[in-house]
């Protein structure tokens, strides 16, 4: 039997070149509606469960993503990003805002995919609905241009482009390969890798930390809910 992905993969880009195809998969990734509280069992299936869903969060929206591009024979990485949840621009609610200023730091994943001889950042997390109260989506995609990102990096510092595949490793402070500063960016060549140094990151929280997640996870769908529908 044929997967979703199979059959979305040659739904979105039937009849069209690469370059359309990749703005037509961006474009239907995007406007998958963003969500924390999908249940995902694990990286490898992610992808199929948010096409039966309809929603979810950044990690499989990127997973999909890379999985499509690489079906056009494009060279894709996967790219994690320090973050705080408690940026000034989004229009929280009160009792959101108080949430987020607590949380600990996050992990943000999109893509990077070389493009020519560049690599550039393809961030599909924000369905536009969004926009309107101060998430940085991507509305028009050229296929060429780097996107926004969809979260602040902290501290993040200017890369080089990714010439040598050998070396996709994103230069930061510390020469130590294992450790990377909670400020950096880290890019990761396969699922597995990603889903190792996410682990790492995630098991160091605490219990109470963990609950604190769970209660914004939850609120803030709620809100997501009331700004697609003007209500916030």
């Amino acid at each position: 039997m044929q997967s979703a992905v199979y059959n979305k993969f040659h739904e979105w880009t039937k009849s069209l070149d690469t370059h359309d195809s990749m703005v037509s998969i961006f474009e239907h990734i995007r406007d998958i509606p963003y969500s924390l509280n999908v249940p995902i069992t694990d990286s490898i299936t992610s992808t199929e469960q948010l096409l039966i869903a309809g929603k979810g969060p950044c990690g499989p929206k990127h997973y999909l993503l890379a999985e499509m591009f690489r079906k056009l024979n494009l060279s894709v990485v996967y790219a994690t990003i320090a973050f705080s949840w408690n940026d000034p621009d989004l229009r929280y609610p009160p009792h959101l805002r108080k949430l987020a200023a607590r949380l600990p730091v996050a992990h943000h994943l999109a893509c990077r995919v070389q493009i020519g001889c560049c690599w550039v950042l393809v961030d599909a997390t924000w369905d536009p609905p969004l926009a309107k109260a101060g998430f940085p989506a991507n509305d028009h995609w050229d296929g060429y241009s780097e996107t926004r990102c969809a979260v602040k990096p902290l501290n993040l510092q200017v890369q080089p482009p990714i010439n040598n595949p050998q070396k996709i490793e994103i230069y930061s402070k510390k020469k130590d390969e294992e450790f990377f500063e909670p400020d950096s960016e880290k890019n990761h060549w396969n699922v597995v890798d990603r889903a190792r140094y996410y682990r790492e990151k995630v098991d160091v929280r605490t219990p109470s930390e963990m609950e604190l997640i769970k209660q914004f996870n939850r609120d803030f769908d709620a809100w997501l809910v009331d700004v697609r529908l003007d209500k916030f």
